[in-house]
């Protein structure tokens, strides 16, 4: 039984999340109240002619008795011997503001004397127990539908597998750092083929680009150390059961070095026994 509970911001893209789930075969219930969580669960696990074995349920910041109280309800969700997961998604709050005003929707926090960026900012506040109780994280500032519906189906797929997953994300510092990383490095300070007028235009991916950063020493010496580092502590890692890992790779705009870096990892790592999945956030 795979049982997944989605959270979120709102406007950050839990419906489309959900939708994601339905279309692989998950059954799904919007905003199910939280005192009736622990009950469902244990009516599908106790009766297997339900023909349920993948569900998920979405908790909002309505759901006040839930997440007042969010250790002992997921601590409830063990004892009955249910393997959950927590998906949250997030956004920087420009881009939850922006598309409010795009939708001209009213956010759930909101009133007379309560304006737009307070009721975000309050809702921060209300869904922190589960924030800090998700599996995985998502930012979906810079991501559209299409790339979050794949994000889920990655993640959804993943558990399939009891290896963690690595994500490796490129992105650029100029564009923001993704709320959702875990590890985050810093790969300014290398050779920069922006400067080239042959190069500027390409990207990490093209072979040009990859000779010309394989070119320089510290570029290799940035790699080993990034890996070793990920290889010393991936262990502790597994051993607090996280499933999902994601290390963010960074360079002024996100094109070049950051995703020959990530690229460089991926590789090395997906040569071992676990999930590895990338993304280059700028380029797409």
């Amino acid at each position: 039984m795979k049982f997944l509970i989605v959270s979120g911001l709102s406007g950050s893209g839990k419906s489309i999340a959900l939708q994601a789930l339905e279309d692989m075969g998950y059954y799904c219930i919007d905003n199910l109240p939280g005192i009736l969580i622990p009950h469902f669960a244990q009516q599908i696990l106790a009766q297997s002619d339900f023909g349920l074995d993948s569900c998920a349920v979405s908790i909002d910041s309505r759901n006040r008795g839930f997440l007042e109280s969010v250790p002992q309800n997921l601590q409830e969700l063990a004892t009955l011997g249910m393997d959950y997961k927590v998906i949250f998604l997030e956004a920087e709050e420009s881009a939850l503001i922006k598309r409010y005003s795009e939708t001209r929707r009213r956010h759930p926090l909101t009133g007379p004397n309560t304006p737009l960026i307070e009721g975000i900012r309050r809702e921060k506040q209300l869904l922190s127990p589960l924030y800090h109780a998700a599996t995985r994280r998502i930012d979906t500032s810079n991501t559209t539908p299409q790339e979050l519906r794949s994000l889920i189906r990655d993640f959804a797929g993943g558990e399939l597998s009891s290896a963690p997953t690595l994500l490796f994300e490129s992105f650029g510092y100029k564009h923001g750092t993704p709320l959702d990383a875990d590890f985050v490095f810093d790969v300014r300070c290398l050779p920069n083929p922006f400067w080239n007028n042959e190069l500027r235009s390409l990207s990490g991916l093209d072979s040009e680009v990859a000779r010309f950063l394989e070119n320089h020493d510290e570029v290799r010496r940035m790699i080993d150390d990034v890996r070793g580092f990920i290889e010393d502590w991936l262990p502790y890692f597994k051993t607090e059961n996280r499933s999902y890992i994601t290390i963010a790779i960074g360079c002024t705009g996100g094109q070049h070095r950051s995703v020959y870096v990530a690229e460089k990892l991926a590789t090395y790592f997906g040569a071992q026994p676990l999930n590895v999945l990338t993304r280059h956030r700028e380029l797409t």
